[in-house]
């Protein structure tokens, strides 16, 4: 049986490298790619990649090669944008150029075959569905409204808090930071409460969705090898996970569609999907494929990318004294003895917004993001990039670019007051939600929570690290996956400040 199979795969090269040495025969005499490292025959520079933490092994790369370079894995080409000068090139005039997605095995899988907003191709569905929610799901009236479910839980997180600091229990800020996002996504997203999930179970599923869908698959590298996926079982374990998520999504729509839902399920985001897919307002049908595959984006996009922000910030300022004293003195400042910050509060809080971005940009949400595709050939400072190639921006690297930022790898939130950089994708030197056609629709929604609970958690306490612990000790390593959470947790001592 292993003979047979070495066989199979020897066979399988030999043909992978004669269709190399025909397509090298009749190269594209227009395009000249940007420089890069050179790879081994037929993987290319898969061997070099580091699955774990790729956006720091591109921007070293970068120093060597460019900020505009190019890579190859397998049979697809790809270019890595890594300065702020070259996305302004790139985005400025070539945004359409770029508004494609690769189709890849894992993405696809999850997104039901393109049929959601973030993993789509660029064409009339995506289009309509981006509209959509950009006007109705992820308006900022539709923020607004979710106001009173933000201020429920951030509330019981504080409350939670209170308690554990009058035994002088450490508090795992990143364990309460994940759930607090997803309850709040949980009832926003589809009016149920996180705790009715199965809490454990359903973590379990969703950490390895997300595991399986940056998952290497043969597939997506080496057309004539996705058989070999098969053999490895990871196609089976994609298969399964994703049933039982799609059976948490029917079950969900299910719910809406019952006549005597609860009334929490009335004006959620699903509640308004479904009404737009029985208006049938837009040019082209709403399918329940699009329905669950927003379901989706709104579950898989929202969690660990506000959270892990929320962490990192509280990381940085505990690091930062004086920084967080200032943030502190803000706050209590302009709330008083309220009680609890609400969101008219926080357009008052300009050093807080200032922490935000300065967090966003050291520890983007998506270092490295979600790969496009190029829908056409065009010229990027100086060189030719044909259609169909893979197009990745390290925001990483974006946001360290010494051309754009003094003292780049410093927290420096007050590089921020005064200053009109936003993360909105309109200045490219920071660009954690993404920019253009592709930025992410629902950028409102998830700065509205972090900002109310990083807010109150400034406000509520006074925070230390936990005995014998020094603020060097405190780690920043990042955990391997699409978003950039903080591999360890951070556990710290919370001190009343006031009484909620």
């Amino acid at each position: 049986m292993i003979m047979i199979t070495i066989s199979i795969l020897l066979l399988s090269f030999s043909i992978i490298f004669l269709f190399n040495l025909l397509k090298r025969k009749n190269p594209n005499k227009t395009s000249r790619l940007p420089p890069g490292p050179k790879g081994l025959p037929l993987i290319g520079n898969l061997h070099e990649f580091d699955p774990v933490h790729p956006h720091v092994y591109l921007r070293e790369l970068a120093k060597k090669y460019g900020p505009l370079m190019t890579m190859k894995f397998g049979f697809r080409t790809a270019v890595v944008i890594s300065s702020a000068r070259v996305a302004k090139l790139a985005f400025k005039n070539n945004d359409l150029a770029l508004a494609g997605r690769p189709t890849l095995i894992g993405l696809q899988k999850y997104s039901y075959n393109g049929h959601d907003i973030t993993f789509s191709n660029y064409n009339e569905t995506w289009r309509e569905l981006r509209k959509l929610s950009v006007i109705h799901l992820f308006s900022v009236k539709q923020v607004v409204s979710f106001y009173p479910i933000r201020r429920d839980e951030v509330s019981r997180m504080i409350k939670d808090m209170i308690k554990k600091s009058y035994s002088s229990e450490v508090i795992n800020l990143s364990h309460a930071s994940f759930f607090l996002v997803n309850r709040i996504i949980c009832r926003a997203g589809f009016g149920k409460n996180y705790d009715e999930l199965g809490e454990k179970k359903f973590d379990e599923v969703f950490k390895e969705s997300q595991e399986l869908a940056g998952a290497f698959y043969f597939g997506d590298y080496f057309p004539l090898l996705g058989w070999i996926d098969t053999i490895t079982g990871i196609r089976s374990k994609l298969d399964k996970n994703f049933r039982v998520l799609d059976e948490f999504y029917q079950g969900l729509i299910r719910d809406h569609l019952d006549p005597n839902r609860p009334e929490s399920m009335k004006g959620d985001i699903l509640d308004l999907m479904l009404k737009l897919k029985q208006e049938q307002a837009a040019p082209v049908p709403i399918e329940w494929e699009n329905v669950k595959g927003i379901l989706m984006n709104v579950f898989v996009a929202g969690t660990d990318t506000s959270a892990s922000t929320i962490v990192w910030a509280m990381t940085n300022l505990i690091k930062k004294p004086q920084a967080m004293k200032k943030a502190q003195e803000e706050v209590r400042n302009v709330v008083g003895s309220k009680g609890t910050v609400d969101e008219d509060d926080i357009q008052n809080l300009p050093y807080l917004k200032a922490i935000i971005k300065e967090t966003l940009r050291l520890f983007p949400p998506v270092p490295l993001s979600v790969p496009r595709e190029t829908l056409e050939e065009f010229t990027l400072d100086g060189y030719q990039i044909p259609a169909k190639t893979m197009v990745y921006v390290n925001t990483h690297a974006v946001g360290l670019d010494p051309e754009i930022w003094e003292n780049p790898t410093e927290f420096m939130p007050d590089r921020f007051m005064n200053s009109t950089i936003d993360y909105k994708g309109h200045d490219f030197g920071l660009l954690p939600f993404g920019t253009g056609r592709r930025g992410c629709p629902g950028m409102n929604l998830g700065i509205a929570t972090v900002e109310l609970a990083l807010a109150n958690l400034l406000y509520s306490f006074n925070w230390e690290l936990p005995h014998g612990m020094k603020e060097e000790d405190l780690d920043m390593e990042v955990s391997p996956g699409l978003a950039t959470s903080k591999k360890n947790d951070l556990c710290l001592l919370a001190k009343c400040y006031i009484s909620i």
